[in-house]
């Protein structure tokens, strides 16, 4: 408990290190996968010797959930191989979690993480969004344009990229330092270096790159300080 009021006070965090929308707590990691449970060889072959194709049998037919509490409780557990009765401590089972449909998780003792893989129209034009912003303050540095410079920016490209600047444009505006914005879908064929003649009057940088395999040209221009 008081580890997860310690991460829900920096989740904000979190969520910005991990670039995850949104963060859930459960109360078991049992509600994100089903456990599997199989024979430690290293702790149980010197035990069982030519039985240990038995053990491992008798240990994949136990009750996963039963075994998982018992790691947790670090207590033991039973099986049984020719009418004999073993007892297996922890560290004699491998627990491993198979995730939902759709999660990948990750385990590590008592802790347990699952991650949303689905991509949705949404977050895939958020993460556009996002690779276009570091796009914008790579090419502000290569114009040598200082932090605090504020910037008119135009953008050609795929219009997938367009769409995902017209989504977020108020982030992307913020995060960039631009005053101005004019983008369109990029006219030229692909494969073109640089943007228009007419795309880059008033600009003092151009430059070409790719998100996601999609075509930006990003052109931007210092704007003068009031005297």
């Amino acid at each position: 408990g008081r580890e997860r009021e310690a991460i829900e006070r920096l989740v904000g965090i979190v969520r910005e290190e991990l670039n995850v929308r949104r963060v859930r707590f459960v109360d078991a990691a049992d509600e994100l996968g089903e456990y599997e449970v199989k024979a430690n060889y290293r702790t149980l072959g010197p035990r069982f010797g030519a039985e240990m194709p038995q053990a491992a049998q008798a240990i994949t037919v136990l009750d996963p959930e039963h075994v998982a509490r018992a790691v947790r409780e670090e207590s033991e557990v039973g099986i049984s191989i020719g009418g004999r009765d073993h007892t297996l401590r922890p560290e004699d089972l491998l627990l491993t979690m198979r995730p939902i449909e759709g999660y990948g998780v990750e385990r590590e003792g008592s802790h347990a993480v699952a991650l949303d893989l689905t991509i949705d129209d949404d977050l895939r034009r958020e993460g556009r969004a996002r690779e276009i912003v570091h796009a914008i303050q790579n090419a502000r540095k290569s114009a040598g344009l200082e932090v605090a410079d504020r910037i008119t920016l135009r953008l050609e490209g795929d219009p997938a990229l367009v769409e995902a600047v017209a989504a977020h444009q108020e982030y992307v505006l913020g995060e960039t330092l631009a005053v101005e914005l004019d983008q369109s879908p990029g006219a030229e064929p692909p494969g073109e270096a640089v943007p228009s003649a007419d795309g880059m009057a008033g600009f003092d940088h151009s430059e070409e790159t790719k998100i996601d395999g999609l075509r930006l040209v990003i052109c931007l221009q210092r704007v003068s300080a009031d005297p």
